[in-house]
């Protein structure tokens, strides 16, 4: 793994709009324009190094579920925050059906700096972003640089692959898909775009509107679009913690099909995904696979012996790009008292290259390992101002 400088390609920010980056640009706190898409550098990395990271990412996605499967299995939502009876239960028949309900993809965040095993930050299968400049800006962008080189980037491909493998898991009707309009960056419009168009490839009938015009058909029981048709499959890029505990929750729980033909709505990524976009998952894992070389120590009751010798990560169960979380180093105060539950991860400073932190985005798409995508902050967390960086396998 190697991070190396190039010239931006002539007139690259309208090239990468174009293809999808309506937000190439990130404004920071002082009021700059600074890019988000860099391709002022770009990394390399070898093929054994990317094979074995391949291998390792679909390890921890094995592990994953299994860890899911031991919170259902005995009882443990409540170590998620998942204390609503009515959401323990739909979580719990989702995971139970999940072979009929289609799931499609998700993010891990990676410590790694080409010396060590990889280390496993955090699992997003949720509502991963970052996907456009993943699976299609990065790859244009080398084979106009590096003609001929290679990149760990199969996610187009398996995406279209994994909705026509389970389009027969599909009501009948338009799969819509839907993002929140509150987004006002164009990212999670665009992730979702793009879904759609993957979607489309593979044949599906597809529709899409904005999660705040979904509507709610008294009469019939009923979520409705902005025609007034009954919305039987939506794919979201809306975390489940919010649409369990909005407005119109009750109507999701009421009307939720979990693969079992019981509801009116199907939703991807399915309920169970909770159990996996949950940063106590982290505690879980390292309870279920003491010492493994790819995890970091993590705990739910306290950051324990890390306190005095790794120091620590506090993370919330819940939130993105870095909200909420706070760093300990070793033999340091104890922190004042958030309110808020977390985990206590062993801190792991992110590796530096050139100055900035990195940290891996490598996608799993229908239970395999299918791409990557570099993320670099000026800081120790990978927050909202973070850029986005290409790379290629030489």
């Amino acid at each position: 793994m190697e991070r190396r400088t190039i010239t931006p390609r002539p007139d690259w920010q309208r090239t990468v709009e174009e293809q999808g980056i309506v937000y190439p640009l990130t404004r920071h706190p002082d009021g700059s324009l600074r890019p988000y898409w860099d391709e002022s550098a770009h990394y390399v990395f070898s093929l054994p190094e990317v094979e074995a990271l391949e291998e390792t990412v679909e390890e921890l996605h094995t592990m994953c579920l299994a860890a899911a499967g031991h919170l259902v299995e005995h009882g443990r939502l409540a170590d998620l925050g998942i204390t609503d009876p009515r959401v323990a239960a739909a979580v719990t028949e989702s995971w139970h059906r999940r072979a009929e309900l289609p799931s499609v993809y998700g993010r891990f965040d990676l410590h790694y700096d080409g010396t060590g095993p990889a280390k496993m930050l955090e699992y997003n299968a949720d509502t991963p972003t970052s996907l456009v400049e993943a699976a299609s800006a990065q790859w244009f962008w080398m084979e106009e640089r590096f003609p001929g080189a290679d990149q760990w980037n199969s996610l187009h491909e398996r995406l279209v692959d994994t909705w026509r493998k389970q389009a027969g898991l599909l009501p009948p009707g338009p799969l819509h898909f839907a993002h929140s309009s509150a987004d006002e960056l164009g990212e999670d419009l665009m992730t979702v775009a793009y879904l759609k168009e993957t979607a489309e490839q593979a044949g599906l009938d597809t529709d899409w509107l904005s999660m705040e015009e979904i509507g709610w058909d008294t009469l019939s029981g009923r979520f409705v679009d902005n025609r007034l048709r009954f919305i039987r499959a939506i794919f979201k890029l809306y975390p489940w913690e919010w649409l369990t505990t909005d407005e119109f929750a009750g109507h999701v729980l009421d009307t939720l099909d979990n693969g079992g033909g019981t509801g009116s709505t199907l939703w991807v990524e399915p309920a169970w995904k909770m159990l996996l976009s949950n940063k106590a998952l982290l505690a879980i894992l390292w309870e279920l696979y003491p010492g493994h070389p790819n995890l970091l120590p993590a705990y739910l009751d306290g950051p324990r012996e890390l306190a005095a010798t790794t120091g620590y990560a506090a993370k919330p169960l819940l939130g993105r790009e870095g909200e909420g979380v706070t760093l300990h180093p070793p033999g340091g105060a104890a922190p004042p008292a958030s309110g808020e539950t977390c985990c206590y991860q062993a801190l792991a400073p992110l590796p530096v290259f050139d100055g900035n932190h990195v940290v891996l985005g490598a996608w799993v798409v229908g239970d395999e390992a299918a791409g990557l995508g570099i993320r670099e902050s000026s800081g120790l967390i990978t927050d909202s101002y973070a850029r986005f960086l290409p790379h290629v396998i030489l």
